[in-house]
């Protein structure tokens, strides 16, 4: 211990006491030093999609050009002028106008005529951008997951930062682009096109948003209701319906005049490359044809210019109209005959889409609803043809073609006149046919499906109509008279018949066979399994007999365990059955 406490870590001493050190006075508190913010990768790779996004649609056409370009005999322009031709076809296809100088009066003419399939150009590659953006990672800690919001307005920034560069290059082009119209234009096809991409990505939800609750209940109540979907379903199959009307009236109207088809397509020019971007631009606005026919089927018709419009009472004016392969399928100038009439056909039935789509397959809801519900698609229907109507419609110059296409309003309301009243009618009337009462059934109550009786009512018309193929079931026999306490148990000897206790053996074997022996026993074959079912009056369970033991006879009005003997709930069974079930092979 001397050794241990010699030899040990001496210790030190403590630090003398140091004077007191004044404090500076307590002023106002420092402001924190501000944080570094972090850079988000995921938000710059949503960036550099959606300028991804616009530069493929800029390459596409720009390829496009090159190659029509190569191929002309006589261009009139070297590379650059292409190129600059290929920023304005873009922005063209997000819906601004273009203008060309080089005419022969000198005054500029717009073009504002906007082939419908280019758009499908950069609205898919657009969504594509945004979809991707949103997609769940591989669920790793390190992967970040970027809000709805964040993903769109991330894309939507590499993308508009992209088309205004394209807008600064096309201006030192042959055909620039109006900046006011490129302006809004652009933005409008890339925020419709990025709220699509999101909204698949996040799993298309359905449905307006929780409203907060200082909102009045019933607004709440209105806005929750499930009738917007449906809304919805019947508008989009009602335009369906008279595009695919617009298109067999194109089609058809294109067989009619063959003739003039061909000749005017062959006229244009003699050149293979001429032709093909004559057939392609024909191609791309064959969708704004159709868009046309279908405003032609609901009455208001289409501009031609000068003055002129096509409706189908008839084809006034005289129309200034350049030689092109869609133009020449317009009907022959006149008054309308039957056949131009019968396009009437084509906005009846969007009308009776609009109402089939707009019955729910459901008996709580009422008439009211469902009417309602079908106004809400009509109105649906009409705001999709009109948007349609103003996206394909516009000036092709500035005198007589200043008017081309058909106006937006007109359309709108026309098939909003069409499908509003055909479509609340037939709704109303599916939806009562639907809901027609059962013939010779007590008429129910709307609420009261359940509560009245009506599933047993199915189940006793289905049991009627079933009675030759399933015969009633045999009445129950009459309950043998219960017996009292102080009658004696019955005896468990079981009478003769197939219903014995004992069962004998098959195999020649005379004893009788318990519960869990096997009939064929000592015979060689395979032993059967035997499966007892039984029901016996509680008070006989004391006389059964134990293997080895005789068991005493219990006191008068007890049992063997010591309770009071009680008559049965249910009416003793004399006897057993024996039911054989054979074993599988093995």
């Amino acid at each position: 211990m001397t050794q241990v406490t010699e030899h040990g870590t001496p210790l030190q001493p403590a630090p003398a006491a140091s004077p007191p050190v004044a404090q500076p006075p307590a002023g106002p508190p420092r402001a924190a030093a501000p944080r570094r913010r972090r850079r988000s990768p995921a938000a710059a790779a949503c960036v550099l999609g959606g300028a991804v996004a616009a530069g493929l649609g800029l390459g596409f056409l720009a390829v496009l050009v090159i190659v029509l370009w190569i191929s002309s005999p006589y261009p009139d322009s070297g590379p650059g002028g292409a190129l600059h031709l290929a920023a304005g076809l873009w922005l063209l296809a997000h819906g601004a106008e273009l203008v060309r100088y080089d005419t022969l009066s000198g005054v500029p003419a717009p073009v504002g005529v906007t082939p419908l399939l280019l758009i499908a150009l950069p609205a898919l590659l657009m969504r594509r951008a945004a979809r991707l953006g949103s997609a769940p990672g591989d669920g790793s800690d390190a992967e970040e997951v970027l809000p709805a919001s964040a993903v769109f307005s991330a894309v939507l920034c590499g993308y508009l930062g992209v088309g205004a560069v394209a807008t600064v290059y096309a201006a030192a082009g042959p055909m620039p682009a109006d900046p006011i119209s490129a302006g809004w234009h652009v933005p409008l096809v890339a925020v419709l096109a990025a709220a699509g991409g999101v909204w698949a990505a996040k799993g298309r939800p359905l449905g307006p948003p929780p409203l907060p609750r200082r909102w009045p209940a019933g607004v709440r109540r209105a806005l929750a209701r499930p009738r917007y979907a449906l809304a919805l379903r019947a508008g989009a199959a009602g335009a369906l319906v008279l595009l695919g009307g617009g298109a067999l009236i194109v089609g058809a109207s294109l067989v009619w005049h063959g003739a003039e088809v061909k000749g005017s397509f062959l006229a244009l020019t003699d050149v293979w490359s001429g032709r093909f971007a004559v057939l392609l631009l024909a191609l791309a606005l064959l969708p704004n044809a159709v868009v046309w026919a279908a405003a032609y089927a609901l009455g208001p018709g289409f501009a031609l210019g000068g003055g002129a419009s096509a409706t189908p009472l008839g084809f006034t004016g005289t129309p200034a109209l350049p030689r092109f392969p869609l133009l020449a399928a317009l009907p022959a100038e006149g008054p309308g005959t039957l056949l131009t009439c019968a396009t009437a056909l084509v906005p009846l039935a969007a009308g009776m889409a609009v109402g089939w789509f707009a019955v729910r397959r459901a008996r709580d809801v009422s008439g009211g609803e469902t009417a309602l519900t079908a106004a809400l698609g009509a109105v649906v229907c009409a705001v999709a043809l009109a948007g349609l109507t103003a996206a394909s419609a516009g000036p092709l110059g500035s005198g007589e073609l200043a008017e081309f296409g058909p106006v937006w309003w007109a359309t709108g309301v026309a098939a909003l006149g069409w499908t509003l009243p055909g479509g609340v009618v037939v709704a109303v009337s599916v939806h009562g046919w639907r809901n027609r009462p059962v013939r010779g059934a007590a008429p129910l109550e709307e609420d009261d499906w359940h509560s009245r009786g009506m599933r047993e009512q199915r189940w006793e018309t289905l049991r009627k109509t079933a009675t030759p193929l399933i015969p009633d079931p045999p009445p129950p026999p009459d309950p043998a008279p219960a017996p009292s306490a102080d009658a004696a148990p019955p005896p468990l000897a079981a009478p003769a018949g197939p219903a014995d206790l004992a069962v004998a053996a098959q195999a020649g074997s005379a004893d009788p066979v318990g519960p869990g022996e096997s009939a064929s026993a000592g015979t060689g074959e395979r032993p059967r399994r035997l499966t007892l079912v039984t029901a016996l009056h509680p008070s006989a369970l004391a006389h059964l007999p134990l293997p080895g033991a005789s068991a005493p006879a219990p006191p008068e009005g007890r049992t063997s365990y010591g309770t009071e003997a009680r008559p049965p709930l249910v009416a003793p069974v004399a006897g057993a059955r024996v039911l054989a079930r054979r074993r599988p092979p093995a």
